[in-house]
């Protein structure tokens, strides 16, 4: 943070002191803290959204209006329409509501602090690049771009700007998920052998951004597969060292001329542990699946906006339900607000080691060999273990 970010703060950062050092895992059960605690409410965050289409406005929005230390405070967007409909009906003043063209104004308005990205993944750069120039902190919808470049480019440009950059991993903040994350790094059920997680629905419209190579960069992997191979790594703890991969059959060529209908693949992990992955737009799944040495542990369905469910081979998984994005848009304007760094798991580093991954499988599958991480240099050390551990 540079000064002029923390200066306002001064009063409030010192008050919140002793509690700084709180894990990033339990950051969803601060909201509900800060509903008693007006030290809270001392300030808000003003996000302005970048993208109205439909995930912020039928999600983003609407979980603003629940947030604790965060608040709707402008929009982008290139239809006059839209953005008269989100005036009225949010509030928003005429000062706030941006276009493409104008975008970069934003760094004249103190009302807005962090910059939201919910455009088509190729969009993606290009915006976080210029939030961060504004002096906006940024939240940027996964997957954080669609090459390695791009995502380093991204990283960088918030680092030159003194801001910070997450990406929207809203499970990350989601108490289903972080049991799940529980279970299995700290073994309650012994040693995780294996995992299956699996994302796919049936894609509608044959003419969305999706189903554009150069808007999307892929198919459900780019989209939903994702989800699966984060899974993947938090209920371990651990990062792949190699990965096998294979496209499924087209059952629609026209409709998926230019990318992939259906996708598996499969992860070896250090500890000895596998996985098994599904991802399409043909057909409906969801479910993060582990065993271990001694039972089992599921939540199905697992990646959605919920409610999400959860089952172990001793009973069922009780947790709070949770609005998704709003625990997740807290959970980081919470850490920006007490002038703290962010989390490693919800930062641009993590969103580049999945994009990383995903490119990693889509190479496995068009040369039909096993890629090995280690010699391709996509291990890292896991951002999850570390958190899980200060739980």
């Amino acid at each position: 943070m540079n000064d002029s970010f923390t200066f306002s703060r001064r009063d409030f950062l010192q008050k919140m002191s002793a509690g700084v050092g709180a894990s990033a895992l339990s950051l969803p059960f601060l909201a509900q803290a800060a509903q008693a605690d007006p030290l809270f409410q001392d300030r808000k965050l003003g996000i302005a959204l970048v993208g109205l289409g439909s995930y912020s406005t039928n999600q983003l929005a609407p979980a603003l209006q629940k947030t604790q230390h965060c608040r709707l405070a402008g929009i982008v967007t290139g239809t006059p329409s839209k953005a008269e409909a989100w005036k009225q009906k949010y509030n928003i003043p005429d000062k706030n509501i941006y276009n493409y063209q104008n975008f970069d104004r934003i760094a004249d308005n103190p009302d807005i602090d962090v910059v939201y990205v919910v455009l088509p993944n190729n969009m993606h750069t290009e915006y976080v690049i210029r939030a961060a120039r504004a002096g906006k902190h940024v939240i940027c919808e996964k997957p954080l771009a669609i090459t390695v470049k791009e995502c380093q480019d991204m990283i960088d440009a918030c680092k030159k700007a003194n801001r910070q950059l997450a990406v929207g991993y809203r499970l990350h903040y989601e108490p289903f998920t972080l049991e799940m994350m529980r279970l299995g790094q700290q073994k309650v059920f012994g040693a995780v052998k294996f995992v299956e997680a699996s994302d796919g629905f049936k894609a509608g419209d044959p003419n969305q951004w999706r189903l554009k190579k150069a808007m999307a960069g892929g198919g459900p992997l780019m989209d939903v597969g994702i989800y699966a191979v984060n899974g993947v790594r938090y209920v371990t703890g651990e990062e792949p060292i190699s990965v096998t991969a294979q496209f499924g059959p087209k059952t629609n060529p026209q409709k998926f001329k230019e990318v992939e209908e259906t996708m598996f693949w499969q992860f070896e992990l250090p500890s000895g542990a596998v996985s098994n992955s599904t991802t399409s737009y043909s057909a409906g799944v969801e479910r993060l699946y582990a065993a271990a040495e001694n039972g089992w542990f599921e939540l199905r369905p697992a990646f959605g906006y919920g409610p999400l469910k959860g089952n172990t081979s001793k009973g069922p998984i009780e947790q709070p339900i949770v609005t998704h994005q709003a625990v997740h848009m807290d959970g980081v304007c919470k850490t920006l607000l007490d002038g703290q760094k962010l989390p490693d798991h919800i930062t641009g580093e993590e969103g580049l080691r999945d994009v990383r991954l995903l490119q990693a499988i889509y190479r496995a599958a068009e040369t039909g060999r096993k890629i090995d991480l280690k010699e391709s240099g996509f291990v890292s050390k896991s951002p999850y273990s570390a958190a899980t551990a200060s739980k």
